[in-house]
């Protein structure tokens, strides 16, 4: 595992049948970003800041991934499974192939 990523990614809903893979810091400020502002509190902000921290290498990814995953319980948007696919949506072929080459690596 390389800094820039999480150990594990995390797999949070983004609508009524959109999950969204967040994978490192980069994607956690990405999806942070897009966040609605009414919906913005003192964990969003500490999620944010943890975030782009663990970006410039202030801190370890682990770190951010916690902080992450604590406002995801805050707001309900974590799925603990990753999205069945059927191959059909572009979304699904991505996590299909990162899937195997994750395989192919062991």
């Amino acid at each position: 595992m390389s800094s820039g990523t999480f150990s594990s990614p995390l797999f949070v809903r983004r609508a009524a049948h959109i999950v969204q893979e967040i994978a490192s810091p980069a994607d956690a400020i990405d999806f942070l970003n897009e966040w609605p502002e009414d919906g913005r509190d003192r964990i969003y902000e500490a999620a944010l800041t943890a975030c782009f921290d663990a970006y410039k290498g202030r801190i370890p990814a682990s770190a951010a991934r916690k902080t992450f995953f604590r406002f995801g319980e805050q707001v309900a948007i974590l799925e603990m499974q990753p999205p069945r696919c059927n191959g059909s949506l572009p979304a699904c072929r991505a996590v299909e192939k990162r899937k195997y080459r994750r395989r192919s690596r062991i």
